[in-house]
């Protein structure tokens, strides 16, 4: 294959018009690839973009023209405003995987870092889908940017394979987490339920950097996680983790600092079928999955993906992540705040908003500020209870009547 540097205003003659592209998006959303998208314009056709948008973090629409369209996962604000523009498939990643091989991307748009002496340029700090499936897309146009820092792991894509290439300088995209109160009580109810020895799964967000933060005193710790942030390079660099690759991911979104500290040995990343592969997790010992939610119900059923407001998000990676510890034995917690605004996030028995994201048969333990609920060999009522005891105090005495009543109509039936 011969490569080619391209110009600005050269993408319309290496791209071809209509089909799907899958894009680079979470931390290597490219501003010089939707750009060059946004000059060609109506010469792509009806060309449909894809990736993982991140709500809070990826904001562009990918519009090139009235014929363009976008594919989404996750349901960020401004792929709402895009109105029928805009395709929402709420899918988890293996179903995600499975669709990008049945309807199969005719080109891919990533960025990528400088080749380097074996002549492969890393895809750094966003691994996922695009390091899975370039082998199958016959179209590759990379911006291959300086400031990507290479990743230990996947060893990404020769430069050679490349059909074009746009080449500047731009800083990642950048989320941060902080801490407060709230997700420094959660984790420390959180930390005594992981052995040493556990490889942990988690998340985006406060709860889960101030979990990894709290667990600095553990010893022989893994990670095996589709995303990271901050908190776990703080856990890297704490003596917790076991020795050698110990932390498999497949995406870092975060700060600087840990866009600059991904180079460490002990990290691993790995395109999407292996962090999210069903086999790879149900043989992983000790695996200690935790994850967010928007609501739970006193069913301990989890709801992760919508709110008053309407859908927020998609389902992500947590289904593949609660089977395969299912299968591994290992251990499911849910962590949330108890409230949000004054609103209990723990609900009435069939009260949260969108759909069951998680079942009852998928959380082994629901974890607020208040404490642990530990669901597991319980039946209803106790774990009613269980979950009442952990509820935002001035909401507990409702949910206690509503548990009531929804039992009482139940008899009655």
């Amino acid at each position: 294959m011969t490569t080619r540097q391209l110009r600005p205003g050269d993408l319309p003659g290496v791209l071809p018009s209509g089909g799907l592209t899958l894009v680079s998006s979470s931390p290597a959303e490219s501003d010089l690839l939707i750009g060059e998208v946004d000059e060609a314009g109506s010469a792509l056709g009806d060309m449909a973009f894809s990736g993982v948008f991140v709500p809070g973090l990826n904001k562009a629409v990918w519009r090139a023209g009235p014929d363009s369209s976008v594919l989404t996962f996750f349901q960020t604000p401004e792929l709402r405003r895009e109105g029928t523009r805009s395709r929402f498939l709420p899918l988890c990643y293996q179903d995600i995987l499975a669709l990008y091989r049945q309807q199969k991307p005719a080109a891919a748009l990533f960025m990528c870092s400088p080749p380097d002496a074996e002549g492969n340029c890393s895809f750094g700090a966003e691994t996922g889908f695009i390091a899975a499936l370039w082998r199958d897309i016959p179209v590759r146009i990379a911006h291959i940017n300086p400031l990507m820092p290479r990743t230990p792991g996947d060893p990404g894509i020769p430069f050679a394979e490349l059909t074009g290439w746009f080449d500047g300088d731009q800083p990642l995209r950048t989320m941060t987490s902080g801490e407060d109160a709230t997700s420094l009580a959660i984790a420390g109810h959180i930390a005594p339920l992981i052995p040493d020895g556990a490889t942990l799964q988690t998340g985006l967000g406060k709860v889960p950097d101030a979990v990894l933060r709290a667990l600095k005193h553990h010893r022989e710790l893994r990670l095996h996680t589709g995303l990271i942030g901050d908190g776990a390079l703080e856990l890297v660099r704490s003596g917790a983790m076991a020795e050698g690759p110990s932390a498999l991911v497949g995406v870092a979104i975060g700060s600087p600092a840990l866009y600059a500290g991904l180079d460490d040995p002990h990290f691993q990343f790995r395109p999407v079928t292996i962090t999210h592969d069903p086999a790879t997790l149900a043989a992983i010992p000790r695996f200690v999955t935790i994850n967010s939610a928007m609501e739970v119900d006193l069913y301990g059923q989890v709801h992760a993906e919508a709110s008053s407001r309407g859908f927020m998000s998609g389902p992500g990676g947590g289904g593949d992540y609660a089977r395969g510890a299912r299968a591994a034995g290992g251990l499911r917690i849910i962590a949330l705040p108890s409230e949000a605004g004054g609103t209990g996030r723990i609900v009435p028995a069939g009260g949260g908003h969108g759909p069951v994201s998680l079942s009852r048969f998928d959380v082994d333990v629901i974890v607020t500020e208040h404490g642990a609920a530990d669901l597991r060999n319980l039946g209803h009522e106790a774990r009613a209870q269980a979950l009442i005891g952990i509820a935002a105090p001035h909401t507990r005495e409702t949910l206690a009547r509503h548990w009531r009543d929804a039992m009482r109509g139940l008899q009655e039936a």
